[in-house]
């Protein structure tokens, strides 16, 4: 009988657990949204790079990125389909396969940072400790194509939002840390936290942040998330 009560009470707790990173998706993004947000890396040196993004996004696994600036990288942009990623750049004019583990600005945050899908569509819940005033999620990559095999993600109880996120290799490396910051109200319900700073002991010394100005919830069509638009985004702001 014991085993039986233990059973169900471990499973309320996963359905439970399942349940908060689905806010948590909830919170961070509308399903249907696009959004500006600069990335700005920062060298040991103290030397500063900034791009500024125009992204959207539709359900768990679709998002498409343009740069704006600077001027050398601007027309450029990104689309992710699940784990499935492409970049066009204008000279090329036809767009080129890249990775999840692969950064196209450089800097700490790779590819998957900059065009996150919902932590739901990636990962499952293994376990979740409460610690007060906050959740550790201990989150499992659903397969290999993942760019992290493992995230400890501390959510806020309060806010349902995310603090600090560590992501790990299938040995048990840290590769980054994630410190999702600064409280902000971008309307229509949105909050969220505007600021998400990176560092990692790979890259010693180096800092990335990535800073939302703003998100909107709008519908889009399925036809803007394909490789035949890929260079056509432009056309899809207001």
């Amino acid at each position: 009988m014991k085993k039986i009560i233990l059973f169900l009470l471990t499973t309320l707790a996963l359905f439970g657990a399942e349940s908060i990173l689905e806010q948590v998706d909830k919170k961070l993004s509308p399903s249907s949204a696009d959004s500006y947000k600069k990335l700005i890396n920062i060298e040991p040196d103290g030397s500063k790079k900034e791009f500024l993004l125009y992204q959207i996004k539709k359900g768990k696994d679709k998002i498409v990125s343009l740069f704006l600036q600077p001027d050398s990288e601007k027309g450029r942009s990104t689309l992710r389909l699940d784990e499935n990623m492409w970049l066009y750049l204008p000279d090329v004019g036809k767009p080129i396969r890249i990775t999840s583990m692969q950064s196209v600005v450089g800097g700490v945050f790779n590819n998957s940072d900059i065009m996150q899908l919902d932590f739901s569509a990636e990962y499952d819940i293994k376990s979740q400790t409460d610690e007060g005033a906050t959740i550790v999620l201990d989150l499992k990559a659903k397969n290999e194509t993942v760019a992290y095999d493992k995230l400890l993600m501390e959510v806020d109880k309060k806010t349902v939002t995310p603090t600090k996120i560590s992501c790990y290799t299938s040995t048990g490396m840290l590769i980054k840390t994630l410190y999702y910051k600064e409280m902000k109200d971008f309307g229509g319900g949105i909050v969220r936290p505007a600021v998400i700073e990176t560092d990692s002991p790979l890259y010693k010394g180096y800092k990335s942040i990535m800073v939302y100005g703003k998100i909107t919830a709008r519908e889009f069509a399925d036809e803007m998330f394909t490789i035949e638009n890929i260079g056509k985004v432009q056309e899809f702001r207001k």
